[in-house]
């Protein structure tokens, strides 16, 4: 087999966290990243396969090194976050962990929360948090997560308090248990100043749920949509993506998530990453890259999407996302905005990249005034994906009327992106300098958010505190 282009870069090794060099290898059409631990031997890891090639996919970029650093100089990337003067990127969005307590424990979790969980954290201390990251940051989006943050009878208070501080676009990440059951709870948060709803999504087949999550939850996700939606939040369905489980069933979220537009405002594909809680005989087999899922979502949609559609990131490292937009109309017609040879919101220029990208999430996410509220069965018995009689979605090219494309553009547009996390197989600290997505920690320092969820083989973490420790 040809081997072709080494390309250098760092990353740690998976046994103890030392950093070591690493290389991106080309292999026929995949790419792998190659290290060797003194101590550990050799790791071989698949992080690219396929057309568009990451060769076509990668974007030049300025840095742009913070202003305000929380971490100081002293080993080195990893270990020094903070962020540190050696940072190339602004924060685009800050996610802060409101509790460590769940009422699920799922197969996947980035957090490995779970019922017990620790003390929650104050609002007073909370509010600190949040005057730390906005001093630091400015003022991007704001993820509130968890463990399950609707756990908590105070997030609107928590909203508030964002609001307050400056934060403009507040979403929350939920499995959405709560919402689905609780209306009242849901207009709360949205009084309270919540942007958008941030829903685990896997499919819509219950067993994929099983799978992932330990039981048949579908149902309840819809409910989830319906209450947000009449509340006035958008949702964004979030697919956590593991091959051989839900990988073949990504067209049948796009057409759930369409059928349920305007309220859900577009999808965030994640494909799993090993960190957390992951069963160890799957770790990093054969893991699902973002090239592969632009092919499926081609495939599975029949061409409603387009590889052609998607654009690398103009906020984090190319290597990391995907992004595309698109209008639909009230006819079924979905039109695609922009795409990796057209529109790109790509620039050479970090700061401004951040900035655009700030903008258009607040943009696409949040639910419209007045949105008409989608005419769509609510039961998972019923919806197109099973056999029912919504209009079919056609694709449309070409030429449009101006009038009637700006009105959609406000109202009517629709997301596709996807994030490929890191975890200690395949870290590559040229991405991790370049990552635009931070976590507060309890300290109040800005971690890269594939940095602070790093564990070992072991369960070794760099900046996550072990269950019991509090906050």
């Amino acid at each position: 087999m040809k081997t072709t282009g080494p390309d250098a870069t760092e990353s740690v090794c998976p046994a103890c966290l030392k950093r070591i060099p690493a290389e991106r290898v080309l292999l026929a059409d995949e790419v792998f990243q190659v290290k060797r631990c003194a101590e550990h031997g050799s790791f071989k890891t698949l992080i690219w396969r396929g057309e568009p090639s990451l060769a076509k996919w990668r974007r030049p970029k300025a840095p742009a090194h913070p202003e305000l650093c929380y971490g100081t100089l002293d080993k080195g990337c990893p270990f020094d976050c903070g962020l540190c003067s050696d940072h190339r990127q602004l924060p685009c969005s800050v996610l802060l962990e409101v509790t460590d307590r769940c009422n699920m424990k799922c197969a996947v979790c980035f957090a490995d929360a779970g019922p017990k969980g620790t003390e929650d954290p104050s609002l007073e201390r909370i509010s600190w948090l949040l005057e730390r990251a906005m001093a630091a940051a400015g003022a991007c989006s704001l993820q509130l997560s968890g463990g399950e943050p609707t756990l908590r009878d105070d997030l609107p208070e928590i909203v508030e308090a964002a609001r307050r501080i400056g934060f403009t676009f507040i979403q929350v990440n939920t499995n959405g248990l709560r919402l689905a059951g609780d209306k009242e709870y849901a207009r709360r948060l949205r009084a309270a100043g919540l942007s958008s709803v941030f829903l685990q999504f896997d499919g819509v087949d219950d067993e994929i749920y099983r799978t992932l999550r330990g039981r048949a939850l579908l149902e309840q996700k819809l409910a989830a949509v319906r209450n947000a939606g009449e509340a006035g939040l958008g949702v964004v369905f979030v697919p956590t993506l593991v091959r051989g489980v839900n990988t073949e069933a990504v067209g049948a979220i796009v057409r759930q998530a369409l059928q349920l537009a305007p309220v859900v405002r577009g999808i965030h594909f994640q494909p799993v990453s090993y960190f957390g809680r992951f069963p160890e005989e799957d770790r990093g087999a054969d893991r699902f890259t973002l090239p592969e899922l632009m092919r499926c979502l081609e495939e599975q949609t029949g061409k409603l999407l387009k590889v052609a559609d998607f654009s690398p990131p103009g906020g984090e490292h190319a290597h990391c996302s995907l992004h595309a937009t698109y209008v639909y109309s009230a006819n079924g017609g979905l039109r695609p905005l922009g795409g990796a040879d057209g529109d790109s919101c790509c620039t050479t220029d970090c700061s401004g990249g951040i900035r655009q990208t700030v903008d258009t999430v607040s943009r696409r996410w949040k639910l419209p005034p007045g949105a008409q509220f989608p005419n769509a069965p609510w039961s998972s018995g019923a919806g197109s994906c099973r056999g029912g009689s919504a209009p079919e979605t056609i694709r449309v090219e070409g030429p449009v009327d101006l009038d009637v494309f700006l009105q959609e553009v406000s109202t009517r547009s629709f997301t596709i992106s996807a994030m490929a996390f890191q975890d200690a197989e395949n870290l590559d600290l040229e991405r991790l300098k370049g990552c635009c997505i931070s976590v507060i920690s309890p300290d109040g320092r800005l971690i890269p958010f594939c940095a602070y969820n790093l564990t070992s083989r072991e369960g070794k973490s760099l900046y996550r505190k072990e269950p019991g420790d509090g906050l």
